[in-house]
């Protein structure tokens, strides 16, 4: 039995990713998303630790770019191609992480209001529709600024405050499941509430949820870089948004250092798009009525 679902897996996998190389934007976005995990993985052999160091800075502050330094340097003298590329361990990390969260608290909601309804879906709803009108960035900023400031802050500020959009997806999805019949037989044969949940509802709504996670991580990640940038971030650690921030302070926008502000922005934007880009293709794929171009 363990077999033959092993294979229905496998050739599962094989048909999603057949469907899903037939959109090239998609495969664009995922062949970045490889470069950009590649050079995250690889920071500590390619630039090291101690670039994030200021007490031996090898350069001269706001040097512009040049044969030494590519990209140029800060306001301390440090290689801005280095510490673009050290942050992005720190952005991708907190984007990943702060997604996962946020999913997680939106299906588990989704998922018990769907499924339970009465009393406990209206409240849950109603605290949903709360957290969507209210301003997630304004919400996160809040909740960055009462907490220590560190990356698990950062993190929890995110992921506990854009969670609505996934709760309503999965509650919606969860409602068309259960109407099905074979939940029915499942309920007539004695399947409690757990095993409904976990054993038919879940793996149904899965593929939403994968898909929602895949665009949830560009918005962590921007919200990330949005934190940083105003000051909320952990100040021990260098991240995309937390060099924008540091350009920021330094005046680069009004003295025209245009080298320190640039490429933070590129690999922000760049890495948010190639996300982007393969959630709708993963959407695409999962639900082919969308009907999103490739």
């Amino acid at each position: 039995m363990t077999t033959v679902a092993w294979q229905r897996r496998r050739l599962g996998a094989v048909r999603f990713w057949n469907a899903y190389r037939t959109h090239r934007a998609g495969l664009l976005g995922f062949a970045a998303l490889g470069a950009f995990a590649l050079v995250a993985l690889t920071a500590p052999l390619t630039v090291g630790a101690d670039v994030t160091g200021v007490t031996d800075a090898p350069g001269r502050p706001l040097e512009s770019p040049s044969g030494e330094f590519w990209l140029g340097t800060d306001r301390y003298g440090r290689d801005l191609l280095g510490l673009v590329i050290w942050g992005s361990r720190v952005s991708l990390l907190v984007g990943l992480l702060a997604a996962v969260l946020s999913v997680a608290i939106g299906t588990l909601i989704g998922v018990t209001a769907g499924h339970f309804k009465g009393v406990y879906a209206t409240v849950a709803m109603r605290v949903t529709d709360w957290f969507l009108v209210m301003p997630t960035l304004v919400l996160a900023i809040a909740l960055a600024t009462v907490m220590s400031r560190s990356l698990g802050t950062v993190i929890v500020a995110i992921g506990v405050t854009s969670w609505p959009t996934t709760a309503r997806l999965v509650r919606a999805q969860t409602l068309a499941v259960e109407s099905r019949p074979y939940i029915e037989r499942a309920t007539a044969l004695g399947g409690g509430h757990g095993h409904i949940m976990l054993r038919h509802v879940l793996p149904n709504v899965m593929p939403l949820v994968l898909a929602q996670t895949t665009l949830m991580v560009s918005s962590s990640i921007l919200a990330e870089a949005t934190l940083a940038f105003l000051g909320l971030g952990d100040p021990t650690v260098v991240s995309w948004g937390g060099l924008l921030q540091e350009a920021r302070e330094a005046g680069a926008v009004s003295a025209g250092d245009w080298w320190y502000l640039v490429p933070p922005g590129i690999a922000i934007a760049g890495v948010a798009l190639a996300f982007t880009l393969c959630g709708r293709a993963v959407e695409s794929v999962l639900n082919p009525r969308l009907g999103v171009g490739r």
